[in-house]
């Protein structure tokens, strides 16, 4: 079961958000460990799970060692591994046995691999290698991230202060930018897909998890098959107008996503309202978000955020900020209207 933090409402599980307020919902009892690592949809009833347990000990490659699961999803099993040579710890991705026969998921894994490995970049979480075992089982080998969600940092403190959501903005921007401009839609972008890491000096980043829903810009044939035109791949909450009328998309669904993110993280809730999540997606086909200021008039939140926000949420594309790198640097700018360096702090950050 769930529940509203707000209202104190209970829900059943596959509720996201509170119906009354829009407020995200949290489970009465905490995450086990495997639920936090990875979030992805449910076994299917009936599938017998691969040999999970027996993948522990294993040495992939000749370099990764597996050492414990630490995650699952509908398709996948996710693996702690340590390099027997240098030891660094990495993630392996595991192909779910029952699955690896399967033509369509084989194809899904593999375009995830191909793009990942030409995302290495510190704010996305990149693949970096693509393997078969020796029984047949496929998995790709990613950086071992750690750090605290960004969905249970927000349910944990119930919104995020505002220099501080500047700083995750401006790092999950820096990271899709680089997948922009290699012709890659995110087309995922959740809090559940955010990790919160620490620095060995304490500072904080954030990294954009998962990109196996992204999608070239340019779909071949192959690719057009897996995701023919008008299915809807990817979470409804933060789904822009056009993913949710499966039309075709560009860097600027990310843009909107990123923006209800923003908004989430800000107010500790999402600014279109419904009773059902069907409401709340024809809400942000037809409506305008509720106002940054009106959702939580208790804060003092620059006119100028509001504004910024406002823009990278229009419904139509062409409205909103073009790249991320644009969004997060007005987004700085605007938290610090009376700061002349906000703009070119931004701009040093981000190489320009």
């Amino acid at each position: 079961m769930k529940r509203c933090p707000s209202c104190r409402t209970q829900y059943d599980d596959e509720a996201q958000f509170c119906p009354k307020d829009g407020t995200r919902l949290i489970a009465l009892a905490d995450a086990a460990a495997e639920g936090r690592a990875t979030e992805a949809p449910r076994r299917p009833a009936g599938e017998e799970p691969p040999t999970g347990t027996a993948m522990v000990g294993r040495v992939l490659d000749g370099h990764y060692r597996v050492e414990k699961k630490v995650g699952e999803g509908g398709m996948s099993f996710v693996y702690l591994a340590t390099d027997v040579a240098t030891h660094e710890r990495y993630a392996i991705k595991v192909l779910s046995a029952a699955l690896s026969q399967d033509a369509n998921a084989m194809a899904r894994l593999k375009r995830e691999a191909s793009l990942g490995m030409r995302l290495a970049h510190p704010n996305v979480c990149h693949i970096i290698r693509l393997g078969e075992t020796e029984d047949g089982l496929v998995y790709v080998v990613m950086p071992f991230v750690e750090g605290e969600i960004l969905s249970d940092r927000n349910n944990r403190l119930g919104r995020i202060q505002l220099d501080e959501t500047v700083r995750l903005v401006r790092d999950m921007a820096a990271g899709l930018h680089v997948a922009h401009e290699l012709k890659i839609v995110h087309r995922d972008l959740k809090p559940e897909n955010i990790m919160v890491c620490r620095r060995s000096d304490g500072a904080e980043y954030a990294v954009v998890m998962d990109f196996g829903l992204a999608k070239e810009r340019r779909a071949g044939a192959e690719l057009q098959k897996l995701t023919a035109t008008g299915i809807i791949l990817g979470t409804p909450e933060f789904m822009s107008p056009e993913q949710l009328r499966g039309k075709p998309l560009d860097a600027r669904t990310d843009i909107y996503s990123l923006a209800l993110l923003t908004y989430e993280m800000l107010t500790g809730k999402l600014p279109f309202q419904g009773r059902t999540q069907q409401e709340m997606m024809i809400a942000r086909l037809r409506s305008d978000p509720v106002a940054l200021r009106k959702m939580r008039p208790d804060l003092p939140f620059p006119e100028a955020v509001e504004r910024v926000l406002n823009r990278a949420m229009a419904r139509n594309p062409d409205e909103r900020y073009q790249t991320t790198l644009e969004f997060a640097d007005a987004l700085a700018q605007a938290a610090a209207p009376d700061s002349g360096e906000a703009g070119g702090l931004m701009g040093r950050l981000f190489g320009r």
